[in-house]
């Protein structure tokens, strides 16, 4: 399994265009074979400042979301909208469901 958080800071002026956008793609993902979760959160003390926290079940399978017509749609929308490119960290799971991985 593979968990990514990406952080987003987006312009205050795309805040409304942004937010649908993302939850667009969001709801598409969820319908991914490979994809067990993808959360969109907003910072409660930063406006402007969102998390996309995505669980695939292997590399492979968030490789393949990158190939989706859905994600790249959304990355060439979203683009000029960030206050500065996006950032993701890769991690591995080690407890999932209370159980080790």
């Amino acid at each position: 399994m593979l968990t990514i958080i990406v952080n987003i800071y987006v312009k205050p002026e795309y805040r409304n265009e942004f937010i649908p956008a993302t939850l667009k793609n969001v709801k598409n993902s969820l319908l991914e074979p490979g994809v067990i979760r993808f959360d969109f959160c907003e910072n409660a003390n930063e406006d402007n400042s969102f998390i996309l926290i995505e669980v695939y079940k292997s590399r492979e399978a968030q490789l393949e979301h990158k190939k989706t017509s859905h994600y790249n749609e959304w990355r060439e929308q979203v683009e000029k909208m960030m206050l500065e490119p996006r950032v993701s960290t890769n991690y591995k799971n080690i407890l999932q469901d209370n159980v080790l991985a």
